[in-house]
């Protein structure tokens, strides 16, 4: 699986379906990690440190600064879905009951 095409082209239905069940999927083992720290800081059961067991994997695959620089994103990406929601936010093309665009595409 190379990440940089997935980027340019965006990610196969298949990938998708294996975000649910991330760490039982056939994902890039990078990929994980940083899907479990998605899962750590944007869960309202956490807080506190990261514990060391999730920085070691995460450090298994990144520098510190990468480290860094993926949690601001996910923070930052948090955050604002979190404001678009409580404030009931939508895109102007959205209606209710309409399928994802890339659901048609797919299809």
């Amino acid at each position: 699986m190379r990440s940089a095409s997935l980027v340019r082209t965006g990610l196969t239905n298949e990938v998708v379906a294996q975000l649910t069940d991330y760490e039982a999927s056939e994902l890039p083992e990078s990929w994980k990690a940083a899907l479990a720290l998605c899962d750590w800081l944007s869960g309202f059961e956490h807080s506190g440190v990261i514990p060391p067991e999730m920085y070691e994997r995460l450090n298994d695959h990144f520098n510190e600064q990468q480290i860094l620089r993926l949690g601001a994103l996910l923070a930052s990406a948090s955050g604002w879905h979190r404001m678009i929601e409580a404030f009931g936010i939508r895109p102007d093309h959205y209606q209710a009951g309409q399928s994802a665009p890339w659901a048609a595409a797919a299809g």
